[in-house]
């Protein structure tokens, strides 16, 4: 952790100094706020955690629940979400709680005795080093408890406001907005607990992000409608406390039977497991009555799907029963889309509000985090003056097609997950398709387009292992400064800062650009690259840097050399890579970093030997590629959305 550079802590240094709206926190829900979120799911938790470390920006979460979440319906953490508490900075804590994925056995009618079940199959989780992260189960109200904990202790000390509920909103769209700090949204309000409770009240607010599920009132108000194929299979799933002779009672399995089908996932704390129970098709004319089905029914059905095996259920934690249905609406914000000129939306909704699926991916509470984080810091750099109002438009744009792969890809998983093996074009489909489509589900195929934010594939190569729109795949590296072994994307913090990564050439480290040594003879395109970043006006960190601002407030830059760490020195490095900064301007150099020589960062990520730049947004997407001397084309890049210090 980075910390002391304003003086000397001796408390948690988590804890940072309020600041902005974070000081003398209004108690009560103010009358007006720059973001209102509506629920404290998954991606209003994550919203509040990236904005809280925007202090400038009042944002304020309502929760219609009295308080915290207690049992929470999701429970799979897939690794590219792990990779994203590390950056709110609770990954190791969570990983400490959680239930570890590390295989999957699939169980299928024994050939020799239909009537029971055997095990076919029992692959690895990640068999192709997808992520440095587990694949994790944890309860979805402690991952909630991390987010808020983190936004409590930033500076915007944002904490949820419980017991009120949204009703409605409105926005006054007749003349366009002065700037991104007006309140054109007029947001009408209900308390559901307390003293007030069924007080209605209106509030403005500047934007407001709905994270308020399936349900969704935000989505209604601004006439946006979830449309998809209905549901036509049911399944009942359970939380409980159970003993049992079934040899995979702690390993998370596909068990398809002559009797139906079960997903079987153990929970954490050595003891708790989840079955999503096959309930079968439903009819037309159910009028949802199988959502009456009761948890005796439920224990029934699973151990016949089990036999020869049993569950003998001791305590149900958590049960419900829910149809299988695939919708999503055709934007996620107010905006016109048909209209280039319309308005930038002031409305947004994530997760459940904007997407629904089945649970057998375990991808509704990742993706949703997705979602929260994406929105968040755009909000956070358009509210705060760092940018235009367009970066808003991107957000739709962005996670739209994101669900709508995703849709794609659950349709398929769980229609196979209902089929009956017979039926399958081969016995061990179902085994195959888990394994070859990995990546999916773990979280990290998404990948952005082209935009004012994401670069063309023009420099690709110089990066291939890096690819544009996708996310920073982490590599190790080795600290120069005191020889510790890093991961190089687990420095970057959820701090709403871009990060540019400089990989060198061949040439040795200098710092006024004279270079020696093996395959170094010439000018050192790092050190030209570095006099650039730290004096030019078209640079990043010249054009946008406020008064009083550190050096890298907007821009943390960090220097990666091929040689090892032995053959330089932190003083051998241009000064922009060892910036001075904090109360008592210190020099920090623990962003300089070696190669590993049997774990070369430069093989691993393809990075051509001639050096790049790659520009990683902050959640954690890389967004463009450069040579190391293309420092007009660097500066354009971030002219199309950072706006000048005025």
């Amino acid at each position: 952790m980075h910390f002391h550079q304003n003086g000397y802590v001796s408390a948690d240094p988590r804890i940072e100094e309020a600041a902005g709206y974070g000081i003398a926190r209004a108690e009560d829900l103010p009358d007006e706020v720059d973001v209102l979120i509506v629920g404290s799911g998954p991606a209003g938790m994550i919203a509040a955690a990236q904005l809280s470390q925007y202090p400038d920006v009042n944002t304020r979460m309502i929760e219609k629940r009295d308080s915290r979440l207690v049992i929470g319906q999701a429970d799979g953490i897939q690794a590219r979400s792990v990779e994203t508490f590390q950056a709110f900075g609770f990954a190791e804590e969570i990983m400490r709680e959680g239930y570890h994925i590390t295989e999957m056995s699939f169980w299928n009618p024994d050939p020799e005795n239909a009537e029971n079940i055997i095990r076919t199959g029992r692959p690895k989780d990640d068999d192709y080093g997808i992520s440095e992260f587990p694949h994790l189960i944890v309860n979805q109200a402690r991952v909630l408890d991390y987010f808020a904990q983190f936004a409590a202790q930033s500076p915007g000390k944002i904490t949820p406001d419980y017991g009120i509920e949204f009703v409605d909103l409105t926005v006054d769209g007749d003349a366009p907005a002065a700037s991104a700090k007006d309140h054109p949204v007029s947001v009408t309000v209900r308390y559901t607990a307390g003293e007030r409770v069924g007080e209605e009240r209106t509030i403005r607010a500047g934007y407001v992000v709905g994270c308020d599920g399936a349900r969704s009132k935000v989505r209604s108000a601004i006439g946006r409608t979830l449309t998809g194929d209905q549901a036509n299979h049911a399944w009942g799933v359970m939380d409980v406390l159970a003993n049992s002779d079934f040899p995979d009672i702690r390993t998370k399995c596909a068990i398809s039977s002559k009797n139906g089908n079960i997903l079987h996932i153990p929970r954490e704390g050595g003891h708790l497991f989840r079955m999503y129970v096959d309930l079968g098709v439903v009819p037309e004319d159910d009028a949802r009555k199988v959502r009456s089905t009761s948890i005796d029914e439920i224990i029934a059905r699973a151990n016949a799907i089990i036999a020869p095996y049993s569950v003998d259920v001791k305590k149900v934690a958590w049960h419900s029963v829910y149809e299988v249905g695939h919708r999503l609406t055709d934007a996620f914000d107010d905006t016109d889309e048909t209209d280039p000129a319309s308005q930038c939306p002031r409305v947004f909704i994530t997760g459940d509000a904007c997407h629904t699926h089945s649970a057998k991916a375990g991808q509704g509470m990742n993706v949703s985090m997705q979602d929260g984080f994406n929105i968040a810091w755009k909000l956070g750099q358009v509210i705060s003056g760092r940018s235009s109002t367009e970066l808003l438009r991107t957000y739709s744009a962005e996670r739209q097609v994101a669900a709508k792969n995703l849709i794609d890809f659950d349709k398929e998983w769980s229609t196979l997950m209902a089929t009956p093996q017979e039926e399958l074009p081969e016995s061990t489909y179902l085994e195959d398709f888990y394994v070859k489509t990995a990546e999916f589900p773990a979280g990290f195929m998404t990948e952005y387009t082209e935009s004012m934010i994401t670069t063309p594939t023009t420099h690709q190569e110089l990066a291939a292992g890096f690819p544009i729109g996708k996310r920073f795949k982490s590599a190790r590296v080795k600290r120069s400064c005191d020889a510790n072994f890093i991961h190089l994307g687990h420095e970057a913090r959820a701090d709403g800062r871009w990060r540019v990564y400089v990989f060198a050439d061949r040439a040795a480290p200098v710092v006024d650009g004279s270079a020696s040594g093996d395959g170094a003879a010439g000018e050192s395109k790092v050190a030209a690259l570095a006099a650039w970043l730290e004096s030019d006006p078209a640079s990043p960190l010249v054009a946008y840097r406020r008064d009083g601002e550190d050096l890298d407030a907007l821009v943390e830059l960090s220097v990666i050399y091929q040689q090892e760490h032995k053959e330089f020195a932190f003083p051998d490095v241009p000064t922009v890579f060892r910036p001075h900064i904090g109360a008592f301007d210190l020099e920090y150099v623990e962003k300089i970093y070696a190669t590993l020589p049997d774990e070369d960062i430069f093989e691993a990520r393809e990075i051509s030997r001639d050096g790049a730049v790659v520009v990683v947004r902050p959640d954690q997407y890389v967004s463009g590629i450069f040579p190391l001397d293309a420092h007009s084309e660097i500066g354009d890049y971030f002219a199309k959305f950072f706006e000048p210090v005025k």
